[in-house]
């Protein structure tokens, strides 16, 4: 239904001289879709108080809703395009008007945990770049015909909103950093068996996959829920945490299409949080994350943790151990090398989680997993506060090259979820007691497969050149991208 229009709203801003990525479109739709939701959520609230017999008091003054400066509606029910701001007008009013109203909501809100606090946070992080009036009053127009009313209409926006957010993923190499698969998060979520009660955190939240994906298996495998559970599922159950502006805004738009009101994310830097300053009252039940890989974080910042290391994902690790409740569970993506790496702070991370979580669980990812992103991955499940004893490893093979146009499935993941509720041997899947590892060869967990696969987290040169060239085609298709752009 609101496919096509969805669809046409890129083409415009590819000819708007202030747009020039997947990450711009995805940016500038999100704030307008966030206004046009506003609108209905006001609007919904209104006639609820009206049926009560009670006066709505609007969060908007009227000069800055939806209804009056981006679609004035006629008696016909269409845009009044005589009275609809639009070329330099629209941009100054939106620049000079709009803008700076909105981001003093923060300022004037109750609580963090209030949409009008929500609304302070967008528009304090992002700013309109469209240039051309007569292009944003044309998008406008298409996203006012997205409608909010029903749960169809949701379901329907909440999953073309994700597929914007893959491709704008899966638009250069930072793919995992905005996008993480669907289907491996949804297998994450089944093996971690999230609760009615449990808190679920993601400290590296991007684009809110996880959290999405977890609220979505909360509903559907607890069909009769209570008003006050289904209060707490919407208030007090999912936090997320994230750096960048952008996936900040993204991770918002996302939930509330997902159907989270006002969502738990918070604008700030995990990395920056001092370990020995995490009380009782700052840890989850539940940790699932796919931190941002690269190495060269500042000494400021490794400050922080017992374990100084300039890799970003490992002093994450490091956080999500610290902030996890005892008994608490994680399902973590971390690059496969973490498994084998012999440096001083990679051996002490294994060791740590060895003894002070039991990691029960590796999940090993083929080569195409994160689509553009060029790098082969594990995932880590862990509870925390009990020893390592055994770890059960299971090799994920769907049998294909995956790429953009062969990329995971459910199917995929059917076997591991099956398998892994009682640590079945298969001849993808296999145990190892940890009785067999030392301290003396660095808690080294890079095995081999006893039934013949390969052995996790050493590559062959032929998979290294394979992933030379692909990164080698990816950057021609860039290029090609942007002389067409030029």
């Amino acid at each position: 239904m609101f496919e096509h229009i969805f669809n046409n709203i890129d083409p415009i801003l590819r000819n708007d001289g202030g747009c020039s990525s997947e990450l711009d479109y995805t940016e500038q739709t999100s704030w307008l879709l966030f206004l046009k939701y506003l609108d209905t959520l006001e609007s919904d609230k209104a006639t609820e108080a009206a049926l009560d017999g009670k006066k709505y008091s609007h969060i908007l003054d009227k000069p800055y809703r939806w209804e009056t400066w981006a679609a004035p509606k006629g008696k016909d029910g269409k845009i009044d395009h005589n009275t609809a701001l639009t070329g330099d007008d629209l941009i100054q009013f939106v620049n000079a008007k709009l803008f700076p109203y909105l981001e003093k909501f923060k300022a004037k809100a109750t609580s963090p945990n209030t949409i009008e606090y929500k609304i302070g946070q967008i528009f304090g992080e992002i700013k309109n770049i469209v240039k051309i009036g007569y292009n944003l009053r044309d998008v406008i127009d298409l996203i006012d015909g997205f409608s909010f009313c029903s749960k169809d209409d949701k379901f329907e926006l909440s999953h073309l909103y994700e597929d914007k957010i893959r491709r704008m993923g899966n638009a250069g190499r930072n793919g995992g950093e905005y996008y993480t698969p669907r289907p491996l998060i949804r297998a994450i979520i089944a093996v971690t068996a999230p609760k009615l009660g449990e808190t679920i955190c993601d400290p590296a939240v991007g684009s809110a996959g996880f959290l999405c994906e977890a609220f979505a298996y909360l509903r559907e495998n607890n069909p009769k829920r209570t008003t006050a559970q289904d209060k707490a599922l919407q208030e007090h159950t999912l936090y997320g945490k994230e750096k960048k502006s952008l996936a900040f805004v993204i991770a918002i738009m996302n939930m509330i299409l997902h159907g989270i009101e006002a969502p738990n994310i918070f604008h700030t830097n995990t990395l920056t949080e001092n370990l020995a300053d995490i009380q009782e009252k700052d840890r989850f039940k539940i940790v699932l994350a796919n931190p941002p890989f690269g190495s060269g974080e500042r000494k400021e910042v490794q400050q922080n943790f017992p374990i100084r290391t300039g890799e970003t994902a490992f002093l994450f690790l490091q956080h999500f151990i610290k902030i996890l409740k005892a008994g608490g569970r994680a399902g973590i993506v971390i690059k496969n090398t973490f498994l084998s790496n012999t440096d001083n702070a990679s051996v002490s991370l294994r060791q740590k989680l060895l003894e002070e979580c039991n990691l029960h669980t590796i999940l090993d990812c083929p080569g195409g997993t994160f689509i553009g992103a060029g790098v082969k991955t594990v995932v880590l499940f862990f509870e925390k506060g009990t020893k390592t004893r055994k770890v059960w490893f299971y090799q994920l093979d769907p049998g294909r090259n995956m790429g953009k146009t062969n990329p995971l499935n459910d199917t995929d993941l059917a076997e591991f979820i099956e398998l892994q509720k009682t640590f079945a041997d298969s001849p993808k899947s296999w145990s190892l007691d940890i009785r067999s590892l030392s301290a003396a060869e660095g808690w080294d967990l890079s095995v081999k497969n006893p039934n013949g696969g390969e052995e996790i987290a050493h590559r062959t040169p032929e998979a290294i050149m394979d992933e030379i060239a692909a990164l080698d085609a990816e950057s021609a298709e860039v290029l090609t991208n942007i002389k067409r752009l030029l």
